[in-house]
C-alpha cells in the first residue's frame, strides 16, 4: 500500500501549465500531532467537506488520506497522518512508520497543538521528530480555541511559541497560527500561512478533485468513525474494517439504482464484538445507519450496507494478519 505522497504521479495527472499565474503555488502538507490534536476536523474544514475520519477518540486515522484544497492562485494536497506516538504494538510501530515516510515527501508541516491542553512530553517528542527534518517548514497551528477563553488562548500561544524556540532554535516556528476547525474560526488564514510556504507550480490535481483515496477506503473509513462513537477507550486500536465489495444490485433500473456494499468489521476479542453488536444487535443497527447516510453522501446514490462483526485474534501484534488488513 503506497502510503505517501508521490509527486511524480500527481504532476503526471495535473493540467497544462498554461493560463495559470506564473506565481501560482502548489504542493503537499501533513498535518501531524499528538493523537485526537484535531489534525482530521481541521483536514475537513480546509477542504470544505468530509474526506478525514474524526473522533473524539484517539487513534484513529490510520491511512494518510489526502485532501485538496483548491484556490484561484494555489493548491493545498492536505496529508492527514495517524497521531504520532510512542507505540506499544507492531501497529502503532508501523503508523509511526508511516508517518515518518510520509514528512519525508511533503513541502511543509502543519504541527497541531490543541488550546485546551497544556504542551506535554508527547509534543515534545513531536517536536523533536519534525527539528531532524532538515529545516523543512513547520507551522504551529494551536487548534480547538473554541474551547478556551482570550486569556488562556494568549497563554498557549506565548507556551507555543516557547517550544518553538526551545527545539528549533532562535528562529523558532515559521508561524504560529490559532484556529478552530469547528467553530470555523481562522481556516483560511491557515490556508493562506501554508501556502506561502508551497513552491511555485501549476497545479497537481484536476480542479474539483477532493481527494485521491479509493472509495472502498473512504467507506472503511466512515464505518470506522460509526463504530467508535460512544464505545469504550480499548476498542479503537482494536477495529478494523474492511470492505469486501461494492457492487451494483441486479435487475434495477437506471433511475433506481440500489449498490449492496458488504463490510467487514474485525476485533481482537470475542467480548469486543459483543460491544460492537449490542445487546439484540441494537448497536450494530444504529452503526449501519449512521454510516449509511455518509456512504451514499459519498458515493452519490443509495446502498444497502450489509455489516458483518468478526475476530481475529491479537491482529495489532501479528503481522501476517496486519497485511491480510490493509496495513
Amino acid at each position: 500500500m503506497s502510503s505517501h505522497p508521490d509527486k511524480h504521479q500527481a504532476k503526471a495527472m495535473a493540467m497544462p501549465a498554461s493560463g495559470w499565474p506564473a506565481d501560482y503555488r502548489a504542493g503537499f502538507v501533513s498535518l501531524v500531532g499528538r493523537p485526537n490534536a484535531g489534525k482530521s476536523t481541521l483536514t475537513n474544514a480546509l477542504v470544505g467537506r468530509k474526506v478525514a475520519i474524526t473522533s473524539a477518540k484517539p487513534q484513529t486515522t490510520r491511512h494518510t488520506i489526502r485532501g485538496i484544497v483548491h484556490r484561484p492562485d494555489a493548491q493545498l494536497v492536505l496529508v492527514d497522518t495517524p497521531g504520532l506516538h510512542r507505540p506499544r504494538t507492531l501497529l502503532g510501530q508501523r503508523l509511526n512508520d508511516l508517518v515518518a515516510d510520509t514528512l519525508a515527501e511533503v513541502d511543509a508541516i502543519g504541527f497541531c497543538l490543541p488550546a485546551n491542553e497544556k504542551i506535554g512530553p508527547g509534543d515534545r517528542f513531536i517536536a523533536n521528530q519534525l527539528a531532524a527534518l532538515n529545516r523543512k517548514p513547520v507551522v504551529a497551528l494551536v487548534t480547538k480555541t473554541d474551547l478556551v477563553d482570550r486569556a488562556a488562548l494568549a497563554e498557549q500561544l506565548l507556551a507555543v511559541s516557547g517550544l518553538g524556540t526551545e527545539v528549533f532554535g532562535a528562529d523558532g516556528f515559521r508561524d504560529v497560527v490559532p484556529v478552530s476547525a469547528t467553530g470555523g474560526f481562522q481556516i483560511d488564514t491557515v490556508a493562506d500561512v501554508l501556502i506561502k510556504h508551497m513552491p511555485v507550480s501549476p497545479p497537481l490535481y484536476p480542479e474539483g478533485e477532493l481527494t485521491d483515496e479509493p472509495e472502498a477506503v473512504m467507506v472503511a473509513e466512515l464505518v470506522r468513525e460509526a463504530a467508535l462513537e460512544g464505545v469504550r477507550e480499548e476498542l479503537p486500536h482494536s477495529l478494523a474494517v474492511v470492505v469486501e465489495e461494492i457492487v451494483p444490485r441486479e435487475g434495477r433500473s437506471e433511475d433506481n439504482p440500489l449498490l449492496d456494499v458488504r463490510v467487514n468489521l474485525f476485533v481482537e476479542r470475542p467480548s469486543q464484538k459483543a460491544i460492537i453488536i449490542g445487546k439484540g444487535g441494537a448497536r450494530l443497527r444504529d452503526v449501519g445507519s449512521r454510516a449509511r447516510k455518509g456512504i451514499e453522501a459519498l458515493l452519490g446514490t443509495r446502498i444497502y450496507l450489509d455489516l458483518h462483526v468478526k475476530v481475529a485474534k491479537d491482529w495489532q501484534r501479528d503481522p501476517k494478519q496486519l497485511v491480510r488488513l490493509g496495513f
